[in-house]
């Protein structure tokens, strides 16, 4: 992913993906480049216009979906929690009422 990461972000640089300046990222990033890997990415994306790729990505179309089961489990969660802080309340006045 790195690698892609990294054509990216010279594509948004205005930067030519070329095997030179992707090394050069990949490197100033800490990455451990594999020659043939960048030679592969470039050779790739030379067939590819990227910013028509990144306008016909799907990103905003799925994440609201993503977040409706994630909001619907915390409501559930929330009322576990709600019902299981009664039931320990009618335990404790059940208690009272023994000794009191």
């Amino acid at each position: 992913m790195e690698y892609v990461y990294a054509s990216l972000l010279l594509h948004k640089a205005g930067k030519e993906i070329n095997e030179e300046n992707l090394t050069k990222v990949l490197e100033a990033a800490g990455v451990s480049v594999d020659p043939a890997q960048v030679k592969a990415v470039v050779a790739a994306l030379s067939e590819i216009d990227i910013d028509e790729a990144i306008k016909s990505a799907a990103f905003p179309a799925v994440a609201p979906v993503a977040a409706a089961p994630a909001a619907e489990e915390a409501k559930e969660e929330e009322k576990k929690e709600e019902e299981e802080e009664k039931k320990e309340e009618e335990a404790v006045e059940g208690l009272s009422a023994l000794f009191g």
